[in-house]
């Protein structure tokens, strides 16, 4: 069987070499802190999955443009002032 990552060939023998590594255990400080999205905050933020109608979004995004903002920016900026006015 033909086995690909990200469109390259991957030989039974990096898959035996990848379970030994695994079975063998992995040191946790080299499991910690990766690449990715920058902290918010001192924890991992939230991810928090909301419905929008295609009205809603575009009036979302067309704010977010004239204020030079990317989506989530903008759904965040919204909420806090929400939330202050209460």
């Amino acid at each position: 069987m033909e086995r690909k990552i990200q469109g390259h060939d991957i030989s039974e023998e990096q898959i035996d070499q990848w379970v030994d590594e695994a079975e063998a255990g992995y040191d946790p400080a080299w499991l910690g802190k990766r690449m990715g999205r920058p902290a918010r905050a001192e924890h991992a933020a939230k991810v928090v999955p909301v419905r929008l109608t295609d009205a809603e979004l575009g009036a979302v995004m067309a704010r977010a443009e004239r204020e030079h903002l990317n989506r989530s920016e903008a759904i965040r900026q919204a909420l806090a002032q929400w939330a202050a006015a209460s």
